[in-house]
C-alpha cells in the first residue's frame, strides 16, 4: 500500500459550514439558528472575527436557568470567549490534546485569519475507527518507524495473531509467544 497517510488532519474532519451570527444578536436567535441547522453551538462575530461561542449548555446554564428573556438576553452576555482556535493542517490529535487541556469542546478552525470550519469532539471521535484501521494497516504493512528493542503492535508474522507486544527477529516481527517458541 504506497501512500498511506497516518496523519489525519483537522481539515480533514472538521465540518466546514459555520453557524454565525453577530455579536447584537439575542439568546432566542441564537437557539433558533441551533435548532434549524442541527448544530450544537452557533460563533458569534463581530465585524466578520469571531469574538465568542454560544452553545446549547450556554443557553440553558446562562439562559433558561436564570429564568431570563432569551429575546431580550443579549448574545455578547452569554457566550463564552475568547473562541479557541487550531488551524486546519494542525493533526486531530493535537486539537483533541487542545480541547482537553481548555476544557473545551468545539475549536474554530482559522487559515490565515479567516474562519474556514469547526472541529468538535464528536468530529474527534467520528475518525476515531478510521484512525484505528490506518494505523492497523500501517502496522501490518510494517510502515511504522521502530526503534531497535522497542516493542509495537501488530500481526505476528509466525501465528498472525495481534500482538502488542512484536519485536523484530531474524527480519521477522514476532509475538512474545512465538520469540519465546523460537528461543530468541
Amino acid at each position: 500500500m504506497v501512500g498511506i497517510r497516518a496523519r489525519v488532519l483537522v481539515g480533514d474532519v472538521m465540518t466546514k459550514s459555520l453557524i454565525t451570527l453577530p455579536d447584537s444578536s439575542n439568546a432566542k436567535k441564537a437557539a433558533i439558528a441551533m435548532s434549524g441547522n442541527d448544530v450544537g453551538s452557533v460563533i458569534i462575530t463581530r465585524d466578520g472575527h469571531p469574538v465568542g461561542i454560544i452553545t446549547e449548555r450556554d443557553l440553558v446554564e446562562r439562559v433558561i436557568a436564570r429564568g431570563l428573556k432569551p429575546e431580550s438576553t443579549h448574545a455578547r452576555s452569554i457566550m463564552s470567549s475568547p473562541v479557541s482556535v487550531i488551524d486546519p493542517k494542525a493533526e486531530v490529535m493535537e486539537a483533541a490534546r487542545k480541547m482537553a487541556k481548555l476544557r473545551v469542546r468545539r475549536l474554530v478552525v482559522v487559515e490565515r485569519g479567516e474562519m474556514t470550519g469547526i472541529i468538535t469532539s464528536r468530529d474527534i471521535l467520528s475518525t476515531a475507527p478510521e484512525l484505528v484501521e490506518v494505523l492497523t494497516e500501517a502496522s501490518r504493512n510494517r510502515l511504522m518507524p521502530s526503534r531497535k528493542g522497542e516493542l509495537l503492535a501488530g500481526y505476528c508474522d509466525n501465528c498472525e495473531e495481534w500482538s502488542d507486544t512484536l519485536k523484530e527477529s531474524n527480519g521477522q516481527f514476532l509475538c512474545e509467544e512465538c520469540r519465546m517458541e523460537s528461543g530468541v
